[in-house]
């Protein structure tokens, strides 16, 4: 399949539909299967632990491995109105966790809204920050407005030396994470006792999948601060789902095939349970529901007695809901597992 197979521009349905396509015509064992196989379908939802808010595909960077396709020229971007259904939800239901992303989350007009808001209610604010945003024009401010609302910044960096991030994420990325991360040092984050949580977050830069992410932990916690004198808190390792930007790439470089038969051959049953989907609520920018960001990607939605949307909500038929899964989800349960929260074992 060359580079023209894959549109990822233009009408979401068909670029979706095509995505889903490629997916399924490498002929690998159906996950469904697997599952089955294991003693583990039908995959279920074991309750909503985490609301997670996709504000839209607005970015600032372009990075090469973008599940959503972020950047600067998206136009995607949730309105005040379903930001206010996603805060209603939160008011009138006890789901502990908001975690925003995006794009570049804080670049949504009502991302500052449904920080204060949620902390107002009593929630564990998440934001999935690329880092370089903190220190654009209009922005600056904004490591004083997290502090100040005790957020928990989950912060993407693909390794602690330059060229590999830049590679991944753009020329002049690493120094620019480094500032910032200088700078949330500086105001507490990462820092013992501060309360002020710093998780940085690594995924390959290619077709592979991580390392032990305890290993991979101790060697950024080593160099960050001999180097910068930067501290954090944990890193979360994530494998690059073979969906978006990245499965752009694969198909590109002819490597599709070999990672999937990789993801394939490394499931491990014993991810499954810990996957996020089981936990997590998936919000798209329009208000549509899916179990998580990659099945939002993918247009999937929820099951069909499920809500379709955060005006729908109804939590005792979405907590126990039937997940919808995929050969993508090969990603999420191959090795040691991977979630938005990290390795799962």
């Amino acid at each position: 399949m060359g580079s023209s197979s894959l549109a990822l521009r233009g009408d979401p349905l068909a670029a979706a539909a095509e995505q889903l396509r490629i997916l399924q015509s490498a002929g690998h064992r159906p996950f469904e299967a697997a599952l089955t196989e294991a003693g583990l379908a039908p995959l279920q939802a074991a309750g909503i632990q985490v609301l997670q808010i996709n504000v839209g595909r607005v970015c600032n960077q372009t990075c090469l491995h973008c599940h959503v396709d972020a950047g600067p020229d998206r136009r995607e971007s949730m309105s005040g109105e379903v930001a206010e259904a996603c805060l209603r939800v939160l008011a009138e239901t006890a789901i502990p966790t908001l975690d925003i992303t995006g794009g570049a989350p804080e670049l949504n007009p009502n991302f500052r809204r449904l920080v204060a808001e949620g902390r107002r209610l009593g929630r564990h604010v998440i934001d999935r920050s690329n880092l370089t945003i903190l220190l654009a024009p209009g922005y600056r401010d904004l490591p004083e407005f997290l502090a100040e609302h005790g957020v928990e910044v989950v912060a993407s960096l693909p390794c602690y030396t330059p060229d590999n991030v830049n590679a991944q994420r753009g020329d002049g990325v690493f120094e620019q994470s480094i500032a910032a991360l200088q700078r949330l040092n500086a105001l507490g984050y990462g820092q013992p006792g501060s309360g002020l949580v710093l998780t940085l977050v690594f995924n390959p830069g290619g077709p592979a999948l991580p390392p032990p992410q305890a290993q991979l932990e101790a060697d950024y916690r080593r160099e960050l601060q001999a180097r910068y004198g930067i501290r954090f808190n944990r890193l979360f390792t994530l494998a690059n789902l073979p969906i978006g930007r990245f499965l752009h790439r694969l198909v590109e470089n002819g490597q599709y095939e070999a990672y999937m038969q990789q993801l394939v051959h490394a499931f491990n049953p014993a991810a499954v349970e810990g996957v996020m989907c089981r936990t997590t609520l998936s919000v798209e920018w329009n208000g549509r529901l899916h179990d998580c960001d990659f099945n939002q990607v993918l247009g999937l939605g929820l099951e069909p007695t499920a809500p379709a949307d955060i005006r729908e909500f109804d939590f005792a038929r979405l907590a126990g809901r039937r997940v919808l899964t995929g050969q993508h989800c090969y990603g999420c349960t191959a090795g040691a597992g991977s979630s938005c929260q990290g390795a799962i074992l």
